[in-house]
């Protein structure tokens, strides 16, 4: 089958394409025909080595967590899908090295759910570490709850955009920091959006001036630094970007595989309440240009790269 390698440490330039064997198939996987996958910022974190000291690196790997696609053979154990199933699954294992960047991926079960019916396979691709980062910090970390105000920061990103739609799905009131250029884009999701950088305190201080339940940080450095001064006197910080959350006493959050929740977001997709934009899309064999372009940071959504 053809896939994106890389066999050292690196930038985007040590991707290779070419031919890697078909995965094996354990009992308690399947084999997904991919369609897509998205790129995320952790992809070229892990080919660049930054996160040699936690996970075990097989070379050659091949990279790639998000996957959608078709089921094309169950292992022995498998019960929950057949042959044909369209699925979404954000496919982490243990150590690194065999992604979703290739034209077949063996999934674990655990890894995976139903494809929402109305999203194409692009927009499906994009929805399952995101969604699962902004769900599991939202309705876990966080444990928000109707009737309060969420502060998103970053919030016009790929994990941003969904984790508007999550908080309004939980029934919370949004504020949501991004460039001037993607304010509409937020106000169609449903978030109040405020211009990030010097001032911010003030800005947000205006819609919410008892301060804000939660701040889901997103960016970390000075946009984490500045949320305890924006918080109510109950509120939670939780952060994907910046361990220094700990210090805030809030919440690092590191997403895990977990198949009822993207179930739980394949039924918010399929319900129209959550849906995924699309940034930018590139055939497989172009994998090293979606990633230098992810890693531009500031793009509306999510890049996808397509297979087949």
């Amino acid at each position: 089958m053809k896939a994106i390698t890389y066999r050292t440490y690196g930038t985007p330039d040590v991707l290779e394409y070419g031919d890697v064997p078909e995965p094996k198939l354990g009992p308690d996987a399947v084999l997904v025909k991919v369609r897509a996958a998205s790129v995320n910022p952790v992809d070229w974190k892990i080919q660049a080595g930054y996160l040699d000291s936690v996970m075990d690196v097989v070379f050659p790997v091949i990279p790639g967590w998000d996957v959608s696609g078709v089921v094309e053979q169950v292992g022995v154990g498998v019960t929950e899908f057949a042959p044909g199933d369209e699925v979404i699954g954000y496919v982490r294992e243990d150590m690194v090295g065999r992604g979703t960047f290739a034209e077949y991926v063996a999934a674990p079960v655990r890894t995976l759910a139903r494809k929402p019916r109305n999203l194409t396979f692009e927009q499906a691709a994009g929805l399952p570490l995101a969604g699962l980062t902004a769900y599991q910090a939202l309705s876990g970390a966080l444990a928000v709850k109707p009737g309060e105000t969420v502060l998103v920061h970053a919030a016009a990103g790929g994990v941003g955009s969904l984790a508007v739609q999550v908080a309004r799905s939980l029934g919370a009131r949004v504020i949501g920091t991004a460039g001037a250029h993607n304010h509409d884009y937020l106000r169609t999701l449903g978030a109040e959006p405020v211009t990030y950088g010097e001032g911010l305190a003030d800005r947000v201080r205006a819609l919410a001036p008892d301060g804000v339940d939660a701040v889901l940080d997103l960016i970390g450095g000075e946009a984490l630094q500045a949320s305890p001064a924006l918080l109510a006197p109950s509120g939670r910080i939780a952060s994907v970007a910046d361990g220094a959350v700990l210090a805030l006493g809030g919440h690092y959050v590191f997403v895990r595989p977990d198949a009822a929740e993207l179930a739980a977001l394949t039924d918010l997709a399929e319900e129209g309440r959550l849906q995924v934009e699309v940034a930018a899309t590139f055939p497989l064999h172009q994998a090293a240009d979606a990633q230098r372009l992810n890693a531009q940071g500031h793009t509306r959504g999510k890049i996808v790269i397509t297979v087949s």
